[in-house]
């Protein structure tokens, strides 16, 4: 069984909100491909990355977490791409993990 997040900005490079309705989409493509979705959107994470050597960058971000039996990299990649393209981002973080389910 593989664990993967996915790690969403709240907010574009002009410090201006997502629309709720791109999350809304992303949870409802999710739960419709691996049956359901854990969101972590309570209160935003905070990311902390450096970006050089004198600037540390700070960012507010979603976590949504699904469970699969495989890892699909080819779909994954994909995806990746859409979410970079819709966030404008260099690039969206995405993890996995082999995990046991008691």
């Amino acid at each position: 069984m593989q664990l993967i997040q996915i790690l969403l900005p709240l907010y574009n490079n002009q410090k201006e909100p997502f629309a709720q309705t791109v999350f809304n989409e992303i949870q409802q493509e999710l739960t419709e491909k691996f049956g359901g979705i854990t969101s972590f959107s309570r209160a935003p994470a905070t990311g902390l990355w450096k970006e050089n050597e004198e600037k540390t960058v700070k960012d507010e971000i979603i976590i949504y977490e699904v469970m699969a039996e495989t890892l699909d990299r080819n779909w994954w990649q994909h995806y990746k791409a859409i979410l970079e393209k819709t966030f404008r981002q260099e690039e969206i973080l995405i993890r996995a993990w082999e995990i046991q389910v008691l």
